[in-house]
């Protein structure tokens, strides 16, 4: 942690400094993994655990108050700590060949505010579903720019062997070539937005649709007192009528019927 998060430079005067930046940072990180949910959390958790830090030497004059904590860590380069955010994440996480990467944008819970509306945060995230973990995150100015944020982020991630995963906002041909490019396959939720290939996948399934329901292949589970029923379809995406050129590497389409 300490080799790939030494480029973040500490702004304060190093002759007023009692609490080093490096401690600060590694303490929150502890605490945020544990659970905290704020700066307040976040010195309570550093309180329970300071003899543990004394013995690794980090905050040997005492732990900060909150106030101090935000302080710190709000001075800090965001664009800088995303790279080394990124390069740390990189060297702890081993290549999963062909797993899931899950790409989603989010609105922060909490960050809403009745006075200033656009103080709402929205985060696009890539996360790892076999290493249970975020490999990067882009902050984003409202929910419509994350068309323009996934891009951004697919250039800071590995994706060699990966399968990409992103909802139908992030249904674009820059997208699905960006991921093709680094070496990675794309797993594309096709709606309105991208008229013409949802039209073509629908005719496609046109007699899949029509069967009628076979209950020996559907799939049910139970999730929330609701019996939830599955029945998916996949074809070889030749069978597309019009010209899809523009995907890159498009081989296959699925159509998932779901029951309740």
């Amino acid at each position: 942690f300490k080799a790939h998060f030494q480029p973040v430079e500490d702004s304060r005067q190093s002759a007023k400094v009692t609490y080093p930046l490096f401690d600060v940072l590694f303490g929150t990180l502890c605490a945020v993994i544990a659970g905290a949910r704020g700066w307040f959390e976040i010195r309570e958790y550093l309180l329970g655990q300071h003899p543990w830090f004394v013995e690794q030497g980090l905050f040997e004059e005492g732990v900060p108050v909150d106030d101090t904590i935000a302080r710190i860590i709000s001075s800090i380069k965001p664009e800088l700590f995303q790279v080394c955010f990124i390069e740390w994440m990189q060297s702890v996480h081993q290549l999963t060949e062909g797993e899931l990467v899950a790409i989603d944008g989010k609105t922060l819970r909490g960050s809403y505010s009745r006075e200033d509306r656009n103080a709402t945060i929205h985060m696009v995230s890539a996360y790892s579903s076999a290493n249970k973990l975020v490999l990067g995150q882009i902050k984003t100015e409202n929910k419509s720019n994350e068309i323009t944020a996934i891009p951004e982020l697919l250039k800071m991630l590995d994706l060699r062997g990966a399968l990409v995963s992103i909802d139908a906002m992030g249904c674009q041909t820059k997208i699905a070539n960006a991921i093709i490019t680094q070496g990675g396959d794309y797993f594309l939720a096709v709606k309105g937005n991208q008229s013409k290939l949802a039209n073509a996948v629908k005719g496609a399934f046109t007699t899949q649709r029509a069967a009628g329901l076979d209950s020996d292949k559907l799939k049910s589970e139970i999730h929330h007192g609701r019996v939830e029923s599955r029945r998916s379809h996949v074809l070889d995406a030749s069978v597309l009528e019009g010209d899809f050129s523009r995907w890159k590497g498009l081989k296959t389409i699925v159509m998932v019927e779901s029951f309740r």
